[in-house]
């Protein structure tokens, strides 16, 4: 009956053919993701609010890849979103004003607006040099000069009468005194009679307020000047600048936000051209770039996002550092003689500026983890539209100078994150729920169906092609299916963590190109596999040796009693690895019960003592129907100086207490691993494969002798994918493997006596060790039952 535990060798290793004819996989399939696949289909096609995605999944499933290539395949046949770019609000420069451009003509409208400012630049000062202006403005300052002239003519007319000289200098009039037609200085004007002195005085009052008198209107007939000038500027920059305009207005003519942009360029070039391209002293180039790049500062558009200029489709956006400022955009400053100073063209965009319209990707710890971002993004995602702001506003700290116009927000969010997130964010958000209503539940493992091994299979061979390695033979190809399976720990499943596939192809192709090989084969995997492990090999190595040398207790060959051999598989860094760990348990009369030494020094974490408290309502379910149970027992895993969870050493542990209590030796060349329930059913444990090769190390270390063995529960037969060395033991019959599903059969491979069925009459055939474990639980309540009447005698 015991050989029927052993399981043949077909069964420690999965056996695989490849499909004769592996299909490309579709470029917009996700691997063996279909419940995933399906939630992002619906959440990317359900355009009403509130229907971003969370991607939910362990890391190094490559959830994150695969999520942003199944998008940029959807997005690429979707329109490309409208294009926004910000310019100057010429009446309020504090806010810049958004404006809305098609899609893919950010850019040329920039160009355009470029070209503008070289063709004014070409056009004025000239324009104000042309005959035709130069011509009015003769006229103008012709009007104005004889309105002037005939108002001095007359002061003139009539200082003659007076025998009174007017000279002009520029716009300085001076009266000198007259002798002989001919004007006196002032060391001739002395020598006159002080009658004649007092008479000139007299009349040059009289000529002074006449000439007030006649140049009353002269503030005025400035004014009219200047007006008249001005309104020449004004009609020639008119003139000079509409069939600039014209060819924009015509080509905008259905963009209204640029239509009126235009217009506002064109209202303030006035003023712009009469105060630096007005006409001057010849201008070197210095003085040209110097304009020009005041003049792109005043009017040429900040193009925010430009999709189309970017490429075709929707954009899809991985932002990986998602701060705020990367997220929403920011306001850039220039130093100025000291001073920071900004304007509409120092605005740069954010992941939202230039995923709108389309996919943002975000990793969710990285959103919570960074202050202020999760509740911008939800802000931004119920108001629909984007702010550029200081997030540290809110604390009272003044650090922007600029309000910039809002912009419209239609963006999908995936949020990519774990499970604890998710159910984190669902708990304590109540928003969340209401914002991210699709979920996409990326499963650990795939499905090992005839479908899902081509598109594995195709996409390793794409990967290997991508990345510039050699190609892969059939034989790499079955062995990297088998390490995705180990990978998986069950034989009819693949690893979700494809990456880690992928990184084996890389090492193994460095390997093929050290050796010179055309292709990778499965020489290159083993080795790259090999190579990974010996690199992360050094603790397994140490406690290896220390077994070997007899400083950690592990017997391979033998009998004892109250000892057993338990599996182990310990998580450092990188590395996994199986170690048998010697489990003991003394029994003596007393009501303690089962005292696990680990939970009493605080080592042993719940799952472990749970397994421990189950044993009891084992020993009472099967032995103690017809007495009490009595019995104080300890219970220790040996020489383990750390934290112990889980409860796969329950079965062992029970066989071990089993020993110690009835006396029968236990087979040191087993070692076991397994889950139990109250009534003595083994369930299955995880790390199978780890645990069975750890033994095997240490065996085949001190060599194998055909009678050591692992026990494993049955239903872990299907995780099995063991290293081909313990394959090949098995099949020469040096080593092997049972599996068990109940605590009998574990006990009858263990001491190599019959555990023994009970019967109608609940009794165990004499001899066998359930038989023993009964009558000795039976002594030591009964001298329990002897120690409590004394006691009372006594008393």
């Amino acid at each position: 009956m015991l050989e029927q535990l052993k399981l043949p060798v077909s069964a420690l290793k999965l056996a695989i053919d490849l499909p004769s004819a592996a299909p490309s996989a579709q470029h917009n399939v996700i691997l063996g993701q279909n419940r995933a696949q399906s939630a992002l289909a619906f959440g990317i096609a359900m355009k009403a609010p509130g229907y971003n995605i969370f991607v939910m999944g362990d890391p190094g499933t490559g959830r994150l890849s695969m999520v942003s290539h199944y998008l940029s395949t959807y997005a690429e046949q979707q329109e490309s979103p409208l294009s926004y770019a910000y310019v100057d609000n010429f009446e309020n420069q504090r806010e810049p004003v958004a404006i809305e451009l098609p899609s893919g003509e950010g850019h040329s409208f920039a160009k355009d607006i470029e070209k503008l400012i070289d063709d004014v630049l070409a056009t004025f000062p000239a324009a104000f040099e042309s005959p035709s202006y130069q011509q009015k403005k003769t006229a103008i300052e012709r009007r104005f000069n004889q309105r002037y002239n005939a108002a001095i003519d007359l002061v003139d007319a009539k200082a003659r009468e007076m025998s009174v000289a007017l000279y002009r200098d520029s716009d300085t009039i001076t009266f000198l005194p007259i002798r002989n037609d001919k004007a006196l200085d002032e060391d001739q004007f002395t020598l006159l009679p002080q009658a004649e002195r007092d008479a000139f005085h007299q009349h040059t009052e009289e000529l002074e307020e006449f000439l007030g008198d006649v140049l009353l209107e002269l503030p005025q007939w400035r004014r009219t000047l200047v007006e008249e000038t001005r309104q020449l500027d004004n009609d020639t920059i008119k003139q000079a600048l509409e069939p600039l305009l014209a060819e924009l207005n015509d080509k905008y003519q259905n963009v209204d936000d640029v239509i009126t942009y235009l217009a506002e360029i064109e209202k303030s070039l006035s003023n712009t051209i009469g105060e630096l391209l007005m006409p001057s002293r010849s201008q070197d180039s210095r003085e040209i770039i110097a304009k020009r790049a005041a003049l792109i500062e005043q009017y040429l558009p900040n193009i925010l996002v430009d999709c189309k200029h970017d490429g075709n489709g929707a954009p899809v956006i991985y932002e990986p550092h998602p701060i705020y400022q990367n997220l929403f955009g920011r306001i850039e400053y220039i130093s100025d003689q000291g001073t920071l100073v900004t304007n509409y063209r120092r605005i740069c965009p954010g992941s939202l500026h230039r995923a709108n319209g389309g996919y943002l990707i975000l990793d969710a710890e990285k959103v919570l983890t960074y202050p202020f971002v999760w509740e911008g993004l939800k802000r931004a995602l119920q108001a629909g539209r984007i702010e550029i702001e200081s997030p540290y506003s809110e604390l009272g700290i003044n650090t922007i100078t600029l309000k910039p116009g809002v912009i419209p927000l239609n963006v999908k969010v995936i949020l990519v994150g774990s499970r604890d997130i998710y159910y984190l964010l669902e708990e304590l958000d109540s928003e969340f729920n209401e914002m991210f209503r699709v979920l996409a539940d990326f499963d650990d493992h795939i499905k090992r169906s005839p479908g899902n091994v081509s598109q594995f299979v195709t996409l390793l061979k794409r990967h290997a092609a991508d990345s510039g390695a050699k190609a892969l033979t059939d034989g790499a190809l079955l062995r990297l299916i088998e390490y995705s399976c180990r990978l998986a720990e069950n034989q009819q499943r693949l690893s979700a963590h494809v990456n880690s596939c992928l990184e084996i192809i890389a090492e193994a192709n460095l390997l093929a190109d050290q050796t010179n090989a055309a292709n990778i084969d499965k020489t290159e995997i083993e080795l790259a596999l090999s190579a990974r492990e010996q690199r992360n090999g050094r603790i397994a190595e140490a406690i290896l040796e220390e077994m070997l040398e007899g400083t950690i207790l592990i017997d391979t060959d033998g009998e004892a009693i109250g000892k057993v051999n338990g599996l182990t598989v310990m998580d450092i860094g990188g590395s996994s690895f199986g170690a048998p760990a010697r489990i003991t348990a003394t029994v003596h009369p007393g009501s303690r019960g089962i005292v696990d030494i680990e939970r009493e020094v605080e080592l042993g974490q719940p799952i472990h003592s749970k397994g421990v408290m189950i044993l009891s309502g084992y020993l009472g379910h099967c032995y103690a129907q017809q007495f009490p149970l009595a019995i104080s027992a300890s219970i220790a895993m040996e020489q383990s100086y750390g934290h112990i969870d889980g409860d796969s050493a329950s079965l062992a542990e029970l066989c071990c207490l089993i020993s110690a209590l009835t006396r029968t030796p236990i087979q040191q060349g087993f070692a076991m691993t397994g889950s139990i329930n109250q009534y003595g059913e083994v369930q299955a444990i995880g790390g199978v494969n780890e645990k069975i090769e750890g033994f095997f190390e240490l065996c085949a270390a001190r060599g194998l002798t055909g009678k050591q063995a692992v026990i494993i529960p049955a239903s872990n037969k299907r995780n099995l994918m063991l290293k081909q060395q313990v394959v090949d033991a098995v099949e020469q019959g040096l080593f092997a493997i049972y599996t068990v599903s109940s605590v009998d059969e574990a006990l009858s491979l263990l001491t190599g006596q019959e555990a023994g069925t009970i019967n109608a009459e609940g009794q165990y055939p004499e001899g066998s060790v359930n038989f023993k474990a009964v009558a000795r639980l039976k002594e030591i309540s009964d001298m329990s039952v002897d120690e409590d009447k004394e006691t009372e005698t006594g008393a």
